[in-house]
């Protein structure tokens, strides 16, 4: 297990879960995959774009740790 030193580190982690069962049912000849984003840190695939925009954001100097981000 991995451990995080924040939940930034999480952003983009996000589990994939193969459907054998469904795959099996119904004949399907490719791999079939549920992502699990409802495990993303606020349950949000918006998550990565956020992060993103944040990261450029503070990269640029446009904000800092005592900026206020709503």
């Amino acid at each position: 297990m991995k451990i995080y030193d924040g939940i930034d580190g999480l952003v983009g982690e996000t589990p994939l879960i193969r459907l054998s069962r469904i795959e099996a049912a119904y004949g399907l000849k490719c791999t079939l995959l549920a992502k699990l984003e409802y495990l993303n840190p606020t349950g949000s695939v918006k998550d990565r774009a956020a992060l993103t925009m944040l990261d450029e954001a503070e990269a640029k100097g446009r904000i800092n740790r005592s900026s206020v981000i709503i």
